[in-house]
């Protein structure tokens, strides 16, 4: 269930955006970037299930190399379905960064280990993702034979063009194709993800949410899209994801990539926070509640209790009780709050809410007048850091 705070929004602005709907679907269905409404292969769910089974078989852990959309939304997953203590099967993550510290003690972990790599990289090109992967292949030709090294390094990017294409022809390694009409931070559901989630859940499962999300939630996403739209034209500057629950960290990172990379251009769009209650409750929610007055917030809300409890009551409730009274207290003081409630979290609840959240970053995309499915500006560092490393 999803409840809008629409009753506190100005008529005027909230129906001039909902009166686009018919102008915003069509731009959408015309863009060529919404390969990720198809129906996903069921001859690459099987490859991918037969993969995962050798690796699982044959490894210790599987090393997933990417950054941004190559790689948040399998860790967003794979940390919501692990749960805390109990990794099914190790999947390790590199690339997202060029931390000294975190890629050399990460390499001396793997020495003693048997592992698998998946290099994920559309472009084939990404600066991050090829030092790691550089330096885990080194790694690999200290431990492994050259056969062993084919038969363990599979690479996911586009299907023509590019390094990591060039290794695949070169090398014989195992491939999965990105199309050139899915954008990397809208290819959850593509082997760049499924594969290493599949270690962690049922990825068949949530292919069935998530197809049933594009089906039914299409409407429902649209009016959040505008809902967005208004409060920013309201003022509204900054949304504020909140969960109270730790285990969704990585899913926040994931829709502030999601919104922030398809909004933000032109001096346009609405800045993504996250709060994961009640942690942030003692840092943020100060601010929140009686700081400057340019956030509104979306809570997620999970229904399901368990049975674990403090002085004879529900922890759970206890938490639901907490995140009830902070939408209440934070409502009272002119902070919006949209609350999209879960009964219990698991695959096809978590596909349909990736579906919804997908399309409404699309819309809002166009309803900010942008186009949704590029990020001009994240190669002005790039650039620059060329430039630099060039000069010497």
């Amino acid at each position: 269930m999803i409840k809008f705070d629409l009753a506190k929004l100005d008529n005027d602005i909230f129906n001039k955006n909902i009166n686009r709907k018919e102008e915003i679907y069509e731009k959408f269905n015309n863009s060529g970037m919404i390969g990720w409404t198809r129906d996903v292969d069921k001859k690459l769910v099987s490859t991918i299930l037969e993969l995962r089974d050798e690796i699982m078989t044959e490894a210790d852990c599987l090393v997933v190399v990417g950054i941004g959309g190559s790689y948040l939304g399998s860790r967003a997953l794979n940390r919501l379905f692990n749960g805390y203590y109990k990794d099914k099967f190790r999947v390790i993550y590199l690339g997202n960064n060029l931390s000294s510290g975190y890629i050399s003690e990460t390499l001396e972990y793997l020495k003693d280990k048997n592992f698998y790599v998946n290099v994920i990289s559309k472009t084939g090109t990404t600066m991050e993702v090829d030092i790691n992967y550089q330096l885990v292949k080194e790694l690999m030709k200290s431990k492994y034979s050259l056969e062993e090294i084919k038969k363990r390094i599979i690479i996911t990017t586009n299907s023509d063009s590019g390094k990591l294409r060039e290794e695949v022809r070169k090398y014989g390694y195992r491939s999965f194709v990105i199309d050139d009409d899915i954008g990397g931070r809208y290819s959850l559901i593509t082997a760049g993800h499924l594969l290493p989630m599949a270690f962690s859940l049922d990825i068949e499962k949530l292919i069935i949410g998530y197809n049933e999300g594009l089906n039914s939630l299409k409407d429902i996403a649209y009016t959040y899209a505008c809902s967005r739209k208004s409060l920013f034209e309201m003022g509204k500057y900054i949304e504020n994801y909140s969960v109270y629950e730790e285990k969704f960290d990585y899913y926040l990172e994931w829709l502030k990539q999601l919104f922030g990379e398809t909004e933000g251009k032109e001096k346009k769009g609405i800045f993504p926070i996250s709060t994961i209650g009640t942690r942030d409750l003692h840092s943020l929610g100060q601010f929140i509640q009686e700081g400057n007055p340019i956030i509104f917030e979306t809570f997620i809300k999970i229904l399901e209790v368990t049975d674990f409890k403090y002085k004879n009551k529900k922890l759970d409730d206890i938490n639901n009780l907490v995140l009830d009274s902070v939408v209440l207290a934070h409502s009272s003081n002119n902070t919006f709050c949209n609350v999209i409630t879960l009964d219990k979290v698991d695959e096809e609840n978590i596909g349909r809410l990736c579906a919804f959240f997908m399309m409404s970053a699309a819309y809002s995309g166009y309803l900010f007048d942008v186009e949704p499915f590029n990020q001009p500006g994240v190669d002005v560092y790039k650039n620059l850091v060329r430039n630099k490393l060039g000069e010497e």
